[in-house]
């Protein structure tokens, strides 16, 4: 799950530094506009660059989507919902990574990108040790109709391109889903307001 102040974890550290903060409103407005990707000058910029461009073509490498892994770790637990997912190529094997709510725990699956086979164990979280701030955004998430499923769809359509992580943040008090799409080379960043989450504080 992302918190205002963690929400960018969205590919790697390297990944990180380089996106420009340039989102796709794709419901209320539809701004084109891509997240680029720096280009500052110097060896560390072009070793950014070059792990970006990495990361980038491992996803293009991908058999299952972003919308199979969730799928794949939503029916381990049934019931469940995707509360957060991401692309991780620096493991060993291209993974996703994906935490599920269930009843009262956030569980944490690594899914083969390859394969779809399961990696490794789950790890479960109890809600309660999470802080106010999550508690709070899987609260809302439980009242809203649409999932982050439904957000990734939005979202791919919106910017023509595959979606290569998901989760939730909250902004001005409104819970939204931002979605990282992969459109050719690009990164766009769509951020969805959920019908009915407007008023979730």
């Amino acid at each position: 799950m992302r918190t205002p102040r963690c929400w960018r974890q969205l590919l790697t550290i390297a990944l990180l530094a380089l996106l420009l903060p340039a989102p796709v409103l794709a419901v209320a407005s539809s701004t084109d506009s891509p997240v680029y990707l720096r280009n500052d000058a110097g060896d560390g910029a072009e070793q950014d660059q070059q792990a970006v461009s990495r990361e980038i073509e491992l996803f293009h490498g991908s058999a299952i989507s972003l919308s199979q892994a969730m799928a794949i770790a939503e029916a381990l637990h049934a019931g469940s919902t995707t509360a957060d997912v991401s692309f991780d190529g620096a493991s060993q094997a291209p993974v996703y990574r994906v935490k599920t709510l269930h009843n009262d725990r956030i569980w944490q699956h690594a899914i083969d990108a390859t394969t779809g086979k399961i990696v490794g164990g789950a790890a479960a979280l109890p809600l309660k040790e999470l802080d106010a701030d999550d508690r709070s955004n899987l609260a809302a998430l439980r009242a809203v109709r649409h999932r982050l499923a439904d957000a990734v769809r939005v979202a791919e359509h919106a910017a023509s391109g595959k979606a290569i992580s998901g989760g939730l943040i909250r902004e001005r008090g409104r819970l939204n889903f931002a979605i990282v799409v992969i459109s050719g080379t690009e990164l766009k960043e769509v951020i969805l307001e959920p019908p009915g989450a407007a008023g979730r504080k």
